[in-house]
């Protein structure tokens, strides 16, 4: 296996460890919450990523059109693996040359979507929250994020 790859592998299973066993390397101490509470509350933070929000809102009146045109690529992709492999099986032998092109475009396919994903998505949209009674952008986080703050878990909506 490349060196790349085994790095790629040995990242993801210390970040999976780290994650699975509350392990953090800031070592900011957890919020306490009494134990009549515990159970109950859900942690907050305002929502710092102002630059990722608004590009994602900049993006968003041609998501659309942005998807339209990755399924369109990614169509055309599939059209592509299908010729080569259409033109193997006529020719009763394996060249590995027909694949080529097929498989850059793969690659470059998969990044892109990547990106997309990333800047139509931006980093608070999947744990953005709304709070009863209390104004601002709130996303969930955990006891010992900077800014945390413990709130009822009946006052925490999703947007």
């Amino acid at each position: 296996m490349k060196k790349p790859m085994m790095s790629a592998i040995i990242l993801l299973t210390i970040i999976i460890l780290m994650a699975s066993f509350d392990l953090s390397l800031d070592g900011s101490a957890p919020i306490a919450v009494s134990e009549s509470a515990r159970g109950h509350v859900l942690f907050v933070c305002p929502a710092a990523s102002a630059f990722w929000d608004a590009m994602a809102s900049g993006f968003s009146p041609f998501t659309r059109y942005i998807v339209m045109g990755f399924f369109f690529a990614l169509i055309v992709l599939v059209a592509m693996w299908g010729w080569a492999l259409y033109q193997n099986l006529l020719k009763d032998e394996f060249n590995k040359d027909s694949f080529s092109n097929s498989w850059t475009f793969t690659k470059m396919l998969f990044w892109a979507g990547i990106v997309i994903m990333l800047i139509l998505n931006t980093p608070n949209h999947y744990r953005s929250v709304k709070v009863s009674g209390q104004d601002g952008n709130w996303v969930l986080c955990e006891n010992t994020s900077a800014n945390a703050r413990p709130v009822h878990a009946n006052s925490v909506h999703s947007k």
